[in-house]
């Protein structure tokens, strides 16, 4: 577990800017928020059967770890810079077009680091099944990913920044 602590956490500037800013909000106004909620909790009386106060003490519990998180996140990035990727081979900070040779149909997806990762809006990573195949492959490539129902095969079209 002592090594996986101390990983660097690849992101994109975007997803990096994205970790940001859900910690200022997080520590600027959720923060608040909670701590008012616990007041008026307070302010209630008797605590020891106060729905209300415990709700709000696991709420800040919650808030307090994500922000935790997000710290640590935000101290041990690595950037990809834009002029760091080099455009020739299947990366971390690209786009890769795909043409499924079965189906026929062209996928485009954005390679991230792991904690980008949004599948169902075209960002995967390294990680999944369809990123760690493409790794490293070159426009041209045909590449079959194996997936739990079986395989499906790729060619890559283009990759581009």
């Amino acid at each position: 577990m002592a090594e996986i602590m101390n990983e660097e956490i690849i992101l994109t500037q975007e997803g990096y800017d994205k970790i940001v800013a859900e910690h200022e909000e997080l520590v600027s106004v959720k923060r608040a928020e909670v701590a008012a909620r616990i007041k008026e909790a307070i302010s209630y009386g008797d605590i020891s059967e106060n729905a209300e106060y415990d709700s709000a003490k696991n709420e800040q519990a919650e808030l307090e770890e994500r922000i935790l998180n997000l710290e640590n996140m935000i101290r041990k990035a690595k950037i990809i810079q834009e002029e760091d990727v080099k455009g020739d081979t299947v990366g971390i900070g690209l786009k890769v077009e795909l043409e499924n040779l079965d189906s026929k149909e062209k996928e485009v997806y954005s390679i991230v680091g792991a904690t980008e990762s949004d599948p169902f809006n075209g960002k995967i990573t390294t990680e999944s099944a369809v990123g760690k195949a493409l790794l490293g492959h070159k426009k041209g490539d045909k590449v079959t990913v194996e997936i739990p129902d079986g395989f499906i095969n790729y060619k890559i079209v283009k990759i581009s920044k």
